[in-house]
């Protein structure tokens, strides 16, 4: 029966008047903050970061890596990879759309980036929140014990078991369903599932230009993450995650 979900129906639009058909305001396109909390300023993106400048490649040794050295990253290759996924390039002022480095349905961009770091250099271990308009870090907080905790939220990897905790640095990317709602009413979660593949394949192909290896996880403890992550788990939830670290030569 789930089958029929990932089929286009958008004629069913026809008969619904969306919100903001209604004329109801837009969501933001990015999460409140506190701006009193002290910020981290990424390092602006240079192509000399890059190792691997040809696309061709990338795209051809991009692997799903799940084994990873104990080197850890720098802010800069961190900094890259978020500029990479879901960075806000430019605001149209007369929608108030943002536009990023990666399509979505309607320009919703659903998503915020959270990070589970734990080999970042000049960054305390932890969870911090990505800030894509000013291309900043929010500290959020010490995770204690952390492996056991992030062992215990993504269970049942069927390759390496328990690799996840073993990375650098995990990407955890909520949603904010209402976003894509607010246009696309019961037919936004199609397109919410295909722009989240779109951020991580962004993943891929960048980190594979570092020489950095990612893989996906689309199994997670759902609980268990949101909690973790302080969401609430209706209006917005963890959506899919990848871990990444330096490649083991």
């Amino acid at each position: 029966m789930n089958r029929e979900f990932l089929k286009a129906n958008f004629k069913i639009l026809d008969d619904i008047k969306t919100d903001k058909q209604k004329g109801l305001p837009a969501p933001p396109f990015i999460k409140e903050y506190d701006e009193k909390k002290d910020l981290i300023e990424l390092p602006s993106v240079k192509k000399e970061d890059i190792i691997k400048y040809n696309i061709y490649d990338c795209l051809n040794d991009r692997r799903s890596v799940r084994k990873y050295s104990e080197e850890y990253i720098t802010l800069n290759e961190l900094s890259y990879l978020l500029w990479s996924t879901q960075e806000i390039q430019s605001i149209n002022k007369y929608t108030k759309t943002a536009f990023r480095r990666v399509p979505s349905g309607g320009a919703s961009h659903p998503f915020e980036t959270y990070l589970i770091i734990n080999r970042v250099e000049n960054l305390e271990d932890g969870i911090y929140r990505y800030l894509p308009l000013e291309h900043k870090l929010m500290y959020m907080y010490k995770l204690e014990d952390a492996k056991r905790k992030i062992d215990e939220a993504t269970p049942k990897q069927p390759f390496v078991p328990n690799f996840v905790s073993k990375s650098a640095v995990i990407f955890a990317w909520s949603c904010i369903p209402y976003r894509a709602e607010h246009k696309f009413d019961v037919t936004a979660h199609k397109k919410i599932l295909i722009d989240v593949g779109h951020v991580c394949q962004n993943l891929y192909i960048s980190s594979e230009s570092i020489e950095c290896g990612t893989c996906a996880i689309g199994i997670y403890d759902q609980v268990l993450v949101d909690k973790m992550l302080g969401l609430d788990g209706e209006n917005e939830f963890i959506i899919y995650m990848a871990a990444l670290g330096k490649k083991i030569e």
